[in-house]
């Protein structure tokens, strides 16, 4: 931990970034550790009871090797792609390992995903093998007559008709490995966007991925890694999430990442978790913590949480203070796109925290707010959040289109789609989408602050706000709210969360239409889809 006062600007300042031009993911998170200290613990893996099983680097390490000698076999070279379709377990950490290894490159699926998602980015990205469990070949087997390229699948449930055991094949390949002597601007992972406006589109990312993401892992987790540090993330590994911001840093820094199958997030689970394996860090989704925040937490002194960072969407002032009094911390946020990761952040413990705001720019990131001519705002003007280039932790390009990788740039500066203003204090504030901002007699509004206000109605587990065509207004405020258990929706409940909102807020900003549901459309990430709810008007 840091001594005495921290300046975030100064650090800043002083910072540089050191990339060398050999690197490659595998060996550095796994190889170098494995080396050193081979029992060190890597993956805690929770099983279905609770018991606890620690997997040691050097067990990946053995299992990588084996992998990577059993799919070389198998014809797998340099840049295929091999797709992942498991949940969170140790051997998706060995198969990211092996992969890198090889030089290949992986692309992580959800295990969420239906058969149209798995069609279209198996067939995008002409994935040459598939690791899967029954589950997902039970999906993938009827689009093999789509997947020509698709030529090797191994299933870690035993062989079937069109796919290998996974085991099987690995018991009977060469124990030793030479991993490839990659550069650091080679492809290692693709991760499709998660089409919150549109198609899905492969982020491709070098190696060097990786050591972008640490000084934007290290600020939210308050100067990560600390001694006694064990992290987990209830988010899917097949996000970059789960992924680039817990598992693969976590490994790098060699701190344990605890594994656990969640086939949906439970906050009775989750709270258990964390008391009974002592979690000091976590990344949580602001999704997942609104969840947390509708039940009862572990009475003080169970909880050993040192850093809670959330991303992917706004967290919102209500669950922010809720955290300092039921966390007995405050959540740091923190913000990126598949495209560019982890760019902006906060960290409270050198004062760099604010409520409503995801943070300031991580060292080593240039992150203005920009006009549509590419000139920067003003403070308190809105605009786009823009981030510059070169940068070792944004995307080469997106898979197979270059009119869009062409389009996701305005000069040096990556273009995210995402609206925002600055504060004069230099703290950033998230309005939303491009698409997300609802404009309504001439004002643009955020769905953020709205959905905040909803939340501390004590009816409100979950809410969505939208923007629906108006004659009069261009568009007014929806809102999609679910219910608490034990409240039933009504004309009555609904006009007493409008006027909650109208009072909290203004009057242009309360909702003007408010429809009950029992659920909201989420991506495998945690995010609202409001597209889909626009679109059901």
């Amino acid at each position: 931990m840091q001594n005495g006062p921290v300046d975030h600007e100064a650090m800043r300042r002083a910072f540089a970034w050191s990339i060398p031009e050999k690197y490659n993911i595998g060996v550095d998170v796994c190889d170098r550790w494995a080396l050193a200290d081979p029992q060190r613990p890597a993956i805690i893996e929770i099983a279905a009871d609770g018991a606890a099983k620690p997997v040691s680097y050097g067990q990946l390490r053995e299992k990588s090797d084996q992998l990577a000698s059993a799919l070389r076999a198998r014809g797998v070279k340099r840049g295929d792609i091999i797709a992942i379709l498991l949940p969170q377990s140790p051997l998706v950490a060995i198969i990211h390992i092996a992969i890198y290894k090889l030089g290949a490159i992986a692309l992580p699926l959800a295990c969420l995903f239906g058969v149209e998602a798995l069609d279209y980015r198996l067939q995008d990205s002409g994935a040459r093998a598939l690791i899967c469990d029954g589950a997902g070949l039970a999906k993938v087997t009827p689009l093999r007559p789509h997947l020509p390229a698709l030529d090797i699948v191994l299933c870690i449930d035993g062989a079937a008709a069109g796919a290998e055991d996974l085991f099987a094949a690995v018991a009977g390949a060469r124990p030793e490995f030479t991993p490839v002597n990659t550069l650091a601007e080679d492809p290692a992972l693709m991760i499709y966007t998660s089409g919150t406006t549109g198609p899905a589109k492969g982020a491709l990312h070098a190696h060097r991925v990786l050591l972008g993401h640490l000084p934007g892992v290290q600020m939210p987790h308050d100067d990560f890694p600390q001694k006694g540090d064990l992290m987990w993330t209830p988010a899917d590994w097949a996000w970059a999430g789960g992924l680039l911001n817990v598992l693969l840093p976590s490994l790098h820094y060699g701190i344990a990442v605890v594994a656990k199958k969640f086939e949906k997030f439970d906050p009775d689970a989750a709270y258990d978790l964390l008391a009974r394996h002592g979690v000091r860090n976590a990344y949580i989704p602001p999704t997942a913590l609104r969840m947390l925040r509708s039940i009862k937490p572990p009475a003080p002194g169970k909880l050993s949480l040192r850093s809670v960072n959330t991303g992917g969407e706004s967290l919102g002032a209500e669950v922010y203070e809720w955290g300092k009094q039921a966390l007995g911390l405050t959540i740091n946020e923190s913000y990126g796109q598949t495209e560019c990761n982890l760019v902006l952040a906060s960290r409270a413990s050198i004062g760099v925290s604010r409520a409503g705001s995801i943070g300031k720019p991580v060292c080593g990131h240039g992150v203005a707010i920009i006009r549509a001519d590419g000139s920067i705002c003003d403070d308190g003007e809105t605009g786009q959040i823009a981030i510059r280039r070169p940068n070792p932790v944004m995307f080469l390009n997106y898979w197979k289109r270059p009119e869009a990788t062409e389009q996701k740039f305005l000069g040096d500066w990556m273009l995210t789609g995402d609206q925002a203003m600055r504060d004069a204090d230099g703290y950033v504030f998230f309005l939303g989408r491009d698409d997300d901002v609802i404009s309504s007699a001439g004002y643009r509004i955020g769905p953020t602050e709205i959905e905040d206000s909803l939340l501390r109605h004590p009816a409100v587990f979950l809410a969505a706000a939208v923007g629906k065509p108006d004659a009069l207004r261009g568009e007014i405020v929806k809102a999609f709210i679910i219910l608490k258990p034990g409240y039933a929706a009504s004309p009555e409940l609904a006009a007493e969360i409008q006027a909650q909102v109208k009072t909290r807020l203004s009057g242009h900003e309360y909702p003007r239409e408010i429809e009950f549901v029992p659920e909201l459309p989420l991506t495998t990430s945690g995010k609202i889809i409001r597209r889909l709810l626009r679109d059901r008007g």
